[in-house]
């Protein structure tokens, strides 16, 4: 305003030039904000100061809530919070984070829990993350991999046993409630022992190789159940059981089911007291237990090696001396008794035909006697007085 009437205002411990006319702040105060600053006793603005260059925009206060939150959710533990909520500081920082939308961000502090988890060997699942984040999996997934490029992070892969007992502990089989009927009711430590035995018998039968592991834990899951009480359970389907329990049924789960029980009805037709049984896909469930106890020598029995079947054909393809050859055409008695390859079941039941190539011409043995073209040669030259040399030795000729 042009007045001259200034005064030192010390509020707040802060000196302040003000002018007393119109009350305009002409120089701000000196404050000792800095742990240097404070130890060499000098005083510093506070526009220069810690105090402003640490306060925090709203997209990142609203970020650390949500992480926070996330974290009471889960009931994780302390350490895991404050390791989320500096991954997500530090995600912030980066180029790759600052122009991305609003919904990614909001994605950003479960994928930072997800990776907290994961570093701490605490089973949790990607699709529990987004179930409580109401996201697609397909734009999580992207942002996680951002973020694990981005930070550099290394993240352990969920093993297959933590994987079953997460998904087994999200069933509500376990307590009694008014949507589930009291023949669904099972013990969770019964539940869980069974379905990991069958997991582990998926996985040596070329079961979960290269698939997604939550419809082949549903499958197990489903008929682990089944075989604890098969009396009332058996007529339930695999969409009821998924229904009851309170879970999502993957589309591949009934495909798994049914590979399962083809692997365990030819194990249950190499066990003795089975034999004189017609067992099906229904009544070889009542006998699950006895088929994990003795899993290693009936899946000897059941099946075989490729190359061991393989060495089979050929025997018998060349015949003996105690079978005729028209035995083959006819049917081998021993046709019945060869077990099949233990394969994977994409090679067992192809969707697509594989087209033979056509035979090409045998290349001409190789005698050391054929020319090298200049190409050719021009590979072996490494240094420059080589192809120095080569070039006069060329022009020479």
């Amino acid at each position: 305003c042009g007045s001259a009437a200034l005064v030192e205002d010390a509020l707040y411990a802060q000196q302040q030039l003000v002018c007393a006319a119109c009350g305009c702040v002409l120089a701000e105060g000196l404050l000792t904000t800095t742990y240097s600053e404070e130890e060499h006793l000098r005083e510093v603005a506070y526009s220069q100061s810690t105090g402003q260059k640490e306060q925090q925009s709203r997209c990142l206060q609203r970020g650390i809530r949500r992480v926070q939150d996330l974290c009471k959710v889960l009931q994780l533990p302390a350490v895991f919070e404050e390791t989320a909520v500096s991954y997500f500081q530090r995600a912030l920082q980066l180029p790759a984070f600052h122009l991305v939308s609003l919904e990614k961000k909001e994605l950003l502090g479960g994928c930072c829990v997800f990776v907290t988890c994961r570093q701490h060997n605490w089973p949790l699942t990607m699709g529990t993350v987004c179930s409580l984040l109401y996201a697609k999996q397909e734009l999580f997934a992207g942002v996680f991999l951002s973020l694990q490029k981005e930070l550099g992070l290394s993240v352990p892969a969920l093993s297959l046993a933590d994987l079953v007992k997460t998904h087994l502990s999200s069933f509500r089989l376990f307590q009694p409630s008014p949507g589930v009927p009291a023949p669904f009711l099972e013990d969770k430590e019964k539940l869980v022992a069974r379905t990991m035995g069958l997991v582990e018998l998926a996985s040596e039968t070329w079961l979960v190789t290269g698939r997604h592991p939550l419809p082949v834990v549903t499958a197990a899951a489903f008929l682990a159940w089944q075989s604890l009480q098969p009396r009332a359970r058996l007529s339930c389907p695999l969409a009821r059981f998924c229904r009851v329990a309170g879970v999502d049924l993957p589309p591949p789960a009934h495909l798994r089911l049914r590979e399962l029980l083809e692997i365990l009805l030819g194990m249950a037709s190499q066990l003795a007291w089975l034999r004189g049984f017609h067992l099906d896909k229904k009544t070889v469930v009542k006998h699950v237990g006895d088929l994990l106890q003795h899993r290693v020598f009936l899946l000897k029995n059941a099946f075989c090696q490729a190359g061991e079947e393989l060495q089979g054909q050929d025997s018998l393809g060349q015949g003996s001396p105690s079978s005729p050859p028209m035995a083959q055409e006819k049917g081998c008695p021993l046709a019945g008794k060869c077990p099949r390859p233990l394969l994977p079941p994409c090679l067992i039941h192809p969707r697509k035909r594989l087209r033979s190539a056509a035979p090409s011409a045998p290349d001409p043995p190789v005698t050391g006697d054929e020319p090298i073209s200049d190409s050719e040669i021009e590979q072996y030259l490494r240094s420059p007085e080589e192809i120095r040399s080569f070039r006069k030795a060329k022009a020479w000729s």
